[in-house]
């Protein structure tokens, strides 16, 4: 994370971002135990920032069936070309929708003098004229400091939790998405384990459809992290969600669909040196739970 001066003149910018005015009334979403944190650690609040983006989710790149695959040791997972590839398309929109709303949300903060966003809520759900509503909530911030970041950084962390990420020597950088969708065709080998009245066993071919999802999207949040220049990630949110469809191909059979999206703050070590060309530090996830 690399930082430039600012002399911090009245009407000055740093960065492309204005300075906020004397005796400028703000607005934020903190509670008293949250400003009285950010204030301790050298922050303070300039406004409440808001993005949003409405997209219509139609096409997802599908076109026929997914088709039937024999089970296999999960220590050799099926390759993501068999599960996802057709889907990348949608993939792509759902990055594309969040990523709109939050550089709508940094536009705000940027326009409001801040030098970051904390308690980013990040919401999607259904328009009602139709479509998915993606909306970016949180509070931007700025530092009493002449060290200015040179982009606003966004991070879901709270007021408490990000005053004990500072005081601890660490910095966040922007906030990370792992995005996955799987699907596969619900053949006889799953469909006849579902029924009660068959024994209790595991059905292989769902276990392995949620468990390709999810490494997939945990490997994405790696990908993302790094994008940003952090050295690890705190974990917010891991979502599942499981569905199903009719078969494009065969009318009475049904695709199984999985869907795992994970969140997070990537993170840096606050003035930490270049990193060598070619190398990699290993990923660390952490979590901090927020205040109820």
């Amino acid at each position: 994370m690399t930082y430039a001066g600012n002399a911090g003149l009245p009407g000055d910018t740093a960065a492309g971002r204005a300075t906020p005015r004397p005796g400028r009334t703000w607005n934020s979403g903190l509670s008293e135990g949250e400003f009285a944190a950010i204030s301790g650690a050298g922050f303070e609040p300039v406004g409440q920032v808001l993005g949003a983006a409405v997209y219509n989710i139609g096409y997802t790149g599908v076109w026929g069936c997914p088709g039937n695959w024999s089970v296999t040791d999960d220590n050799k997972p099926v390759p993501s070309s068999r599960w996802a590839s057709s889907l990348s398309q949608l993939v792509r929109t759902m990055y594309a929708a969040r990523r709109s709303a939050l550089a709508r949300a940094v536009a705000e903060c940027g326009a409001l003098g801040g030098d970051g966003i904390v308690g980013v809520d990040l919401h999607v759900g259904e328009f009602p004229a139709g479509g998915l509503e993606f909306t970016v909530r949180g509070t931007a911030v700025r530092a009493r400091s002449r060290i200015r970041p040179r982009a606003p950084f966004t991070s879901h962390l709270s007021g408490t939790d990000f005053a004990a990420l500072i005081g601890s020597g660490w910095v966040p950088v922007g906030l990370a998405f792992g995005i996955a969708f799987a699907i596969r065709h619900d053949d006889w080998r799953t469909s006849l384990r579902v029924p009660f009245a068959t024994r209790n066993q595991e059905v292989d071919g769902y276990t392995q459809l949620i468990s390709h999802a999810r490494r997939e999207a945990r490997r994405q949040l790696a990908v993302d992290t790094a994008r940003h220049g952090g050295d690890g990630v705190v974990v917010d949110d891991v979502e599942l969600r499981v569905g199903e469809s009719e078969c494009p191909s065969y009318g009475s059979s049904r695709d199984v669909t999985a869907e795992a999206v994970f969140v997070g703050t990537s993170i840096a070590r606050f003035g930490r040196s270049g990193r060598p060309a070619g190398t990699r530090p290993p990923l660390t996830i952490m979590r901090l739970e927020r205040e109820r």
